[in-house]
């Protein structure tokens, strides 16, 4: 039976020995593990600039969060390495039933990888926190850096609360998450996975969420996309990839024509080197309408989609129509939800779809940091924003992501609008961005 942590008052106690942010490089996303093979296997040789997005503007982090303590956890985390029994944990165990999925030479490489260094400063009461250099080191970064600045950020707010106000607040915050867990439990063929570590609370409560479901929902929890806790609670590490392969491989792009083939190299590409269980789509970097009206016949041979920014109804809809026009049974595919999802989105698409397509759901910060309403007094810093980092450019030049929400769109403005000549803008429509 797994030790549960007293999160309240390790918070009450927290120290550097104790509690640094990043405390392994394993503390990620899978599929940044398997998109860095990629990278460090075809494209080794490029130059990838991430940058960090606060798309919360009406919070302004720099008021919120100590310059030095930012810069204390930016820099402790780049002396951080994988640790011997982590790698290998990764060379000898099975990911999606495979075995060795990470070349021996990778391993080799990333025995010795370092996180490089980073530029931050303030501008109108915001960060702006920017990482260059090769692709192969830069991307490790995106997960890191949102943990370290959401975590910060908690304890900031927590920072005056005395022992006993925390242990309301913490006391509340899981009762909350296991009223969650008891609406699961009365769905046992419904499959969710964890996804909330990149704007999660913090690390330690990260981990209570994971060990919460593991024991409340049994067999319908089916892993993780956080390294560290797949294998320190013996659960699947879960994830493919993500939107900056198309935004790279765009940004590249000699002609227009290669930029619009652009999201089809990449899953060729990705094909090449993984295949199997591991071929779910990605289809909204550049708008979901455009990548079904081009994509090859051979991408509905694939064995699923993650739509991603767009209602989960509406998009699963979209892609299953596309499926049938392409002549496939959509209750042979899988569709993977994952944006902005809570308890009453995931059981409403569930019942929507169910016996139509086989569906898992990737449930993000609204497991990991749903602190509102918590704490004894009204304190907005635990409430969850929505902040990204983005590979803003690739060999100098500008990383677009158009969305299907033009309000998640990244990147300069006239690029913007170079894109959406060009792909087209079609069914793309602004929503609010709350996570």
């Amino acid at each position: 039976m797994a030790t549960t942590t007293d999160i309240a008052r390790r918070v009450y106690d927290h120290t550097w020995k104790l509690d640094p942010i990043v405390r392994s490089l394993l503390d990620t996303d899978f599929y940044k593990l398997l998109m860095l093979q990629m990278i460090w296997a075809r494209y080794p040789d490029v130059q990838a600039t991430f940058s960090l997005i606060n798309r919360t503007k009406s919070v302004r982090l720099a008021d919120e969060i100590d310059e030095n303590e930012l810069r204390a956890q930016l820099d402790y985390a780049r002396t951080v390495s994988f640790t011997k029994k982590e790698m290998i944990w990764l060379a000898g165990n099975t990911f999606y039933g495979r075995k060795q999925i990470f070349m021996p030479e990778f391993l080799a490489w990333l025995a010795d990888f370092r996180l490089p260094d980073y530029e931050l400063a303030k501008e109108d009461g915001q960060y702006r926190l920017d990482f260059h250099g090769s692709w192969t080191h830069t991307t490790m970064w995106e997960i890191p850096a949102l943990a370290i600045i959401n975590e910060l950020r908690s304890r900031a707010a927590l920072r005056d609360l005395g022992q006993f106000s925390l242990d309301v607040t913490y006391a509340r915050a899981k009762a909350k998450m296991w009223d969650k867990v008891e609406r699961l439990k009365a769905f046992p063929d419904i499959r969710i996975s964890d996804f909330g570590t990149r704007r999660r609370h913090s690390f330690l409560w990260q981990r209570w969420c994971v060990e919460a479901l593991k024991e409340g929902i049994g067999e319908s929890f089916t892993g993780t996309s956080n390294v560290k806790l797949a294998m320190d609670t013996d659960l699947e590490a879960l994830g493919t990839n993500a939107h900056e392969l198309p935004m790279v491989m765009a940004a590249l792009a000699e002609t227009d024509e290669e930029l619009l083939a652009a999201p089809y190299k990449v899953l060729h590409d990705w094909n090449t080197l993984y295949g199997g269980n591991l071929l779910i789509v990605l289809p909204d970097a550049f708008g979901t309408a455009a990548f079904l009206r081009d994509a090859p016949d051979w991408v509905a041979d694939w064995t699923g989609f993650r739509p991603d920014s767009v209602p989960p109804i509406e998009g699963g809809e979209r892609i299953i129509d596309w499926w049938k026009a392409h002549g496939r049974d959509p209750r042979e595919k899988l569709l993977i939800f994952s944006d902005g999802l809570d308890v009453d989105t995931i059981l409403e698409t569930y019942q929507h779809f169910e016996g139509r397509v086989r569906m898992a759901f990737g449930w993000g910060t609204n497991l990991t940091n749903d602190f509102e309403g918590c704490a004894p007094a009204h304190n907005d810093g635990l409430k969850a924003i929505s902040l990204v980092c983005k590979v803003s450019s690739a060999n100098g030049r500008p990383a677009i992501k158009l969305s299907d929400n033009p309000n998640k769109a990244t990147g300069n403005a006239r690029e913007i609008e170079r894109y959406i000549r060009l792909f087209g803008g079609e069914e793309r429509v602004k929503k609010p961005v709350l996570v």
